[in-house]
């Protein structure tokens, strides 16, 4: 039996735009109406099965404040994937985006991202479209894939987590099996060796 995975999957995004909201939903099944500004960073767990591999998704939720950026290495340290978020009302959130994941990028390295439109159950006062969400995808970086999410509804939200895992894991498979290719070495003090060495005209 193959040992639990770990991933590490950072959300990021505005202040206000339901980072909290959609782990909260995720992971415990739970949406709370009363707005409570995350301070710094937390985290919650939650361990699902990607195609016969146990995973445990650990996933980072940080304050969108400007004073909150400080927190630098410590906090994307590990980090196997990234979650971007917008507020699909806010069309101020969505023109941060490129920000954050330059930011991400900058800490963590490039990664495995998705980006969220969130908060589609207000669709009547959305100022984002779709379009314009893929068209920023495509235009950054084609392998980010789009989702839109209602935390408060629960929709699209396990479809866009289980694909970030997906990704994040896939990757981190590979990366594995790149470290475990046996080195090939060369004894020089082989008979072999030292024939074809002299043979070659080495004096060494």
């Amino acid at each position: 039996m193959s040992k639990m995975q770990l991933l590490k999957v950072i959300i990021l995004g505005d202040s206000g735009v339901g980072k909290t909201s959609l782990m909260n939903q995720y992971v415990q099944k739970k949406f709370d109406t009363r707005y409570k500004a995350t301070i710094g960073a937390e985290f919650l767990s939650k361990e699902i099965n990607i195609d016969g591999q146990d995973v445990k998704v650990q996933i980072w939720d940080t304050a969108g404040q400007e004073r909150f950026q400080s927190l630098g290495s410590a906090f994307y340290r590990g980090a196997d994937a990234c979650i971007l978020v917008f507020d699909v009302t806010s069309m101020e959130s969505f023109s941060h985006l490129t920000s954050w994941m330059e930011e991400f990028n900058i800490q963590a390295g490039k990664r495995d991202c998705v980006l969220i439109g969130n908060k589609v159950d207000l669709n009547d006062k959305r100022s984002v479209t779709s379009r314009t969400a893929q068209t920023w995808c495509q235009k950054n970086d084609e392998n980010i894939k789009y989702f839109e999410t209602s935390a408060k509804d629960n929709s699209g939200v396990e479809e866009a987590f289980l694909a970030v895992a997906t990704a994040a894991l896939k990757k981190k498979a590979g990366a594995v099996e790149e470290d475990s290719v046996p080195a090939i070495s060369i004894n020089l003090n082989n008979p072999k060796n030292q024939k074809k060495k002299e043979k070659d005209g080495c004096p060494c």
